[in-house]
């Protein structure tokens, strides 16, 4: 398999062995599994831009089976995830191109978030980029808004409501409700880069600490306990408190309602079965 990684200049590259590694496990995962990988990204700490030096390679890649295997009768109980162990801290899972497609319509914040992943490993044909440019019209803002809200609330909940705080943990609340902000201000969907929110969105009174804590994080191997930062506590309270008040209506789409956005979705479920 050839090594099509793409990065930013935003990003630290992907170290040159470990890229080898992850490209030899994507190779095997198609022999093993009699499948094609359309595209293969990093998740994570290492997309987002806050890495720590031992962080995990958090590896997602969407795959396509041989077309027989789409027109079984028993599709439906046949397993639609490839999933390995945690190896030298590279951990490699994949969902169906099926299970991609279904999720797409549920807004699936994941999914999307991989699909614009500034560190891509694989990316074949123009499947991705086609749901790029479909993502516009058929993502449902207040799910995706649903979505972080609860990602944020979860992280603050567990880990920052204490005299003494796990540190990294505020980028796990933070870039949850800045994406919020970015989605609130009309801007599209959010990026994945933490530092691209930072600058797009968030208050001028609580830059300096960001950055601050981003500078330690991205030197230090695990972040540890700390005292609570007033200022990014007041933001985070206030924040989701006003969620509280402003999410309303569906929180899923329907794709029923939207024939466009399906048939297009059939056709590039088609095109990529059939490798086109």
């Amino acid at each position: 398999m050839p090594d099509i990684m793409k990065t930013t200049p935003s990003h630290r590259e992907i170290n040159p062995e470990i890229s080898q590694e992850i490209s030899r496990r994507l190779a095997a995962a198609e022999r093993e599994h009699n499948v094609r990988i359309l595209y293969c990204c990093e998740s994570g700490s290492r997309a987002w831009g806050f890495a720590s030096p031992d962080s995990d390679y958090d590896v997602r890649f969407i795959y396509v089976h041989e077309e027989d295997w789409y027109l079984s009768f028993d599709i439906e109980q046949r397993r639609d995830v490839i999933e390995y162990p945690i190896v030298d801290e590279i951990d490699c899972n994949g969902w169906d191109l099926r299970k991609a497609l279904y999720l797409f319509t549920r807004t699936n914040g994941a999914l999307l978030e991989w699909l614009n992943s500034p560190v891509r490993y694989i990316e074949q044909g123009a499947f991705a980029a086609k749901l790029r440019n479909l993502a516009p019209r058929a993502i449902n803002n207040v799910a995706l808004c649903y979505h972080y809200s609860h990602m944020a609330r979860r992280n603050a909940r567990e880990y920052l409501y204490k005299d003494k705080v796990k540190l990294k943990k505020y980028f796990y609340v933070l870039r949850p409700l800045l994406a919020i902000r970015y989605i609130e201000a009309g801007k599209g969907l959010p990026p994945v880069e933490f530092e691209r929110l930072v600058e797009a969105v968030a208050p001028s009174e609580i830059r300096q600490n960001i950055r601050s804590l981003l500078e330690v994080k991205r030197v230090t191997p695990e972040l540890g306990l700390g005292d609570p930062i007033p200022e990014i506590n007041a933001f985070i309270a206030a924040e989701t408190e006003r969620h509280g008040h402003t999410f309303h209506g569906q929180g899923r789409p329907d794709i029923n309602e939207r024939a466009d956005v399906a048939e297009e979705l059939n056709v590039l479920f088609r095109e990529s079965i059939k490798g086109s």
